[in-house]
């Protein structure tokens, strides 16, 4: 047999790093832009509940805090295919400017719908820079320098996870909620404009990037379902504020949209995801539960603090920061410390961790106790998901052959973002009932988050059907 050519792999010493004149300008724009991101995401959150109680909106949170996934989901999906008929450029630079517009629009709202609407476009922006910064990294580096790139992407978010929320506080507290929208809006404006002048000049292409015409047709990526994705954001929509009242007409709303959902979710699902098929239609089941509970606490849990316990946002704001670096805290013991833990058993721990921070949350909600305690769930739920979340990812991937890794990877997010929009629908819901029934603010939080108990114990008990072999 003749000898195999071995193709050596660039290092650092035969090619030019990330922060060399050839990539100075792209790696400086990306960086900025993900700490943009993070910061805006992570400061903007703690702001809302505040924001819905000056505009007399409280009912109507739950639409504010689910237009953002239900968007996100269809700019995701609209992000991803423009970038791969044209670029990661226009979508992403487009996602940046629209991203400013919509802060301004939050910060300028004269009602709890404005906010909304700002939010849902926000989620628009949010889910094409999401995916159009992936897709620019691989079409302006080489592959050398990607791994590179997405480490730097990810640590542009440990300072945003510090200094985001505490800061948020301190602005909405002393000054004005729509003071932090400004303020975003301010910081955002100068790197979206500079970015659409720097991937002007970058390649389209990376060195090492087959072009269109090279890859067969049978192998050229389908059309992607952005009529689907735009049905399943209605739908998702119409469920969120069908739950904001108990009448006929948000009932009609509600029932549009869980049909929506019904109908069309399963077409972007593992056949047999929600009957809990053993193997991969578990993992994805078990994405959806885990992020709906833990989005459920992060909206519900510090808009009862502040709106009914008087909690101050500086300190909800401090337990958002707590509950970021607990999470990636939790995030690398799983994966330096506890390797020799099977995924599916740490997934279980993970579980019912997050079982017992719905209890504190639970129990913070009964006027007898200090507010605080409610607050202990947010960490508490954080470091739940700072263990199981790393883990069903990996188990996801076992479960998958290698040339099916990326639709994988999709059916995750798909239903990340649906177990978020039904599982927050669902809390709303029982939240909204006890108030329509006569039950006190209080009781029908206590009431609401109970439900979050369900999710999480049935995650624990489902884990084992996720293991690999």
């Amino acid at each position: 047999m003749p000898e195999q050519q071995v193709t050596l792999r660039p290092t650092n010493a035969m090619g030019p790093g990330i922060f060399s004149r050839q990539y100075a300008a792209a790696t400086a724009t990306f960086t900025v832009v993900m700490f943009l991101t993070g910061f805006t995401a992570l400061a903007v959150v703690p702001t809302l509940p505040t924001a819905a109680r000056d505009l007399n909106g409280v009912s109507l949170f739950s639409l504010v805090a689910g237009c953002f996934v239900a968007a996100s989901l269809l700019g995701g999906v609209l992000g991803g295919h423009w970038a791969d008929r044209a670029g990661a450029r226009r979508p992403l630079a487009l996602g940046m400017v629209v991203s400013v517009v919509t802060l301004l629009v939050s910060a300028s709202s004269v009602s709890i719908w404005q906010l909304a609407a700002g939010r849902f476009a926000d989620g628009l922006a949010a889910g094409m820079v999401s995916v159009s910064v992936t897709t620019a990294i691989g079409q302006s580096y080489p592959e050398y320098l990607r791994p590179r790139m997405l480490a730097m992407m990810s640590a542009s978010w440990i300072i945003p996870s510090l200094v985001g929320p505490p800061l948020a506080g301190v602005v909405t507290e002393f000054w004005s909620w729509r003071a932090v929208f400004y303020g975003l809006a301010v910081l955002t404006a100068l790197p979206a404009v500079s970015l659409v002048f720097v991937l002007r000049e970058a390649p389209t292409d990376s060195p090492d990037t087959p072009q269109a015409d090279s890859v067969p047709p049978e192998k050229q990526t389908a059309r992607p379902p952005l009529v689907l994705a735009a049905t399943l954001s209605l739908g998702a929509a119409l469920s969120q504020y069908g739950v904001s009242e108990w009448d006929v007409r948000h009932l009609l709303f509600m029932l549009v949209g869980v049909v929506l959902l019904a109908a069309f979710a399963p077409r972007l699902l593992p056949k047999g995801t929600w009957r809990s098929v053993r193997g991969l239609p578990t993992v994805v089941l078990l994405r959806g539960l885990t992020s709906g509970t833990y989005f459920s606490i992060e909206a519900l849990l510090p808009l009862m603090l502040i709106t009914q316990r008087r909690v101050s946002p500086v300190a909800v704001s401090v337990a958002f920061t707590a509950s970021a670096v607990l999470w990636a805290g939790a995030s690398w013991v799983q994966g330096k410390l506890l390797q020799h833990v099977a995924r599916h058993q740490l997934v279980r721990v993970g579980a019912l961790i997050m079982t017992a921070s719905v209890a504190f949350a639970v129990v913070g909600s009964l006027s007898g106790l200090p507010p605080l305690t409610a607050a202990v769930a947010m960490p508490l739920s954080a470091i739940g998901m700072g263990l199981l979340t790393p883990c069903i990812t990996v188990l996801s991937l076992s479960h998958s052959a290698r040339n099916r890794q990326g639709h994988t990877t999709s059916a995750m997010q798909t239903n990340m973002n649906l177990g978020q929009v039904v599982v927050l629908a669902l809390v709303t819901a029982v939240l909204n009932g006890c108030r329509a029934a006569g039950t006190s603010a209080l009781g029908g939080y206590a009431t609401a988050f109970t439900i979050l108990l369900a999710p999480t114990l049935l995650v624990a008990l489902l884990a084992v059907r996720a293991r690999s072999n």
